[in-house]
């Protein structure tokens, strides 16, 4: 194996040498391929964008339709020959439309995971390994403490409290993208049919969502409901919306966080977080360690978070790993995974 012939690190980003692109460059490019929709992934400015279909259509309703030069779409498991590389996307279980890159070259296959979970979510494709010699991990949550509960058992904590605070409005922090859509779908399967109430900065994204065949059940906008109405009500809005007078009109709110980071317990009090959820949109620590095992990679490269620890837990087992610091990855996750 020759991880340099299908990967390198240039100061963009990760770079495929055989196919003369970037994965989910730090800044603009000639080629961009693109994993999924979130800022940290997928930046406007690139000559010529490949993804998804859906992560394109996110990636046009964030950024505009002159955001890039060309978009070009690949489906799922299609295969596309470019330069010296194969390259071929399978899902990756973060959002809608999130995507593994699978590149091969004569002498080496390589897996650029992007962001990606092991947990079942109904508003997006299930993650699919794929057998590699090199794999290109996250660590968002790398480390032994992260273990995530139940989606469901989450949920309950905040239909319970629902129940026993009729009165008060329920604001639920969730970004925009993918976590918001799936607390909806979560909330359904536990059967609350009641319409969820969305800041406005939610609305584009989850009629994106039911336009792609996810369906959310009734939604109502809250600047459109007065004060009386929201009483009882759970209200989705991005967090930093839930720490400004926004959050003033809603009756009394039960503020909370749908966020992996709320296993920690400092980071939610910083926040006021009165009803915290460990709901997240990555891989814990036994997800990200039994990924690297069922890939069977010789060599690992992680990024985006505990870098270190992952590391060591592989040198440990005797699999090559170095830690990569992608500059611009992670920001905005950490702020509201």
């Amino acid at each position: 194996m020759r991880a340099g012939d299908v990967l390198t690190l240039t100061p963009e980003g990760l770079y495929c040498p055989a196919g003369d692109f970037h994965i989910d460059p730090a800044r603009p490019t000639p080629r961009a391929v693109v994993t999924h929709g979130h800022a940290d992934h997928c930046r406007p400015g690139a000559a010529a964008l490949l993804a998804t279909p859906q992560t394109a259509r996110i990636a046009r309703a964030r950024y505009g339709e002159g955001a890039f030069g060309s978009v070009q779409t690949l489906d799922y498991g299609e295969s596309l020959r470019i330069g010296d590389a194969t390259l071929r996307l399978v899902p990756a279980g973060h959002v809608l439309g999130s995507a593994q890159v699978v590149l091969e070259t004569a002498r080496t296959r390589a897996v650029v995971s992007g962001d990606y979970k092991r947990r079942d979510d109904p508003t997006c494709a299930p993650f699919e390994p794929v057998a590699c010699d090199l794999f290109v991990t996250e660590a968002t949550f790398g480390l032994p403490v992260f273990r995530h509960p139940d989606a469901g058992s989450e949920v309950a904590k905040l239909l319970a409290s629902v129940a026993r605070f009729p009165e008060r409005a329920h604001a639920v922090g969730v970004y925009a993208l993918g976590k918001a859509q799936r607390l909806i779908a979560e909330l359904r399967r536990a059967g609350y049919d009641r319409p969820i109430h969305l800041h406005g900065a939610l609305t584009k994204l989850c009629a994106l969502y039911e336009a792609e065949g996810v369906a959310l059940g009734p939604l109502a906008e809250a600047r459109l409901a007065d004060r009386a109405a929201m009483a009882g009500a759970v209200v989705l809005a991005p967090p930093s919306a839930l720490a400004d007078r926004w959050a003033r009109r809603l009756p009394d709110p039960v503020i909370a966080a749908a966020s992996g980071w709320m296993r920690v317990r400092q980071r939610a009090r910083q926040r006021g977080v009165e009803l915290p959820m460990i709901v997240s949109d990555h891989a814990d620590w036994d997800e990200l360690t039994e990924t690297i095992v069922e890939t069977g990679a010789a060599e690992v490269w992680v990024t985006h978070g505990a870098e270190e620890a992952l590391c060591h837990w592989c040198a440990g087992r005797g699999v090559r790993a170095r830690p990569l610091g992608v500059a611009g990855l992670g920001e905005e996750e950490a702020e509201a995974e």
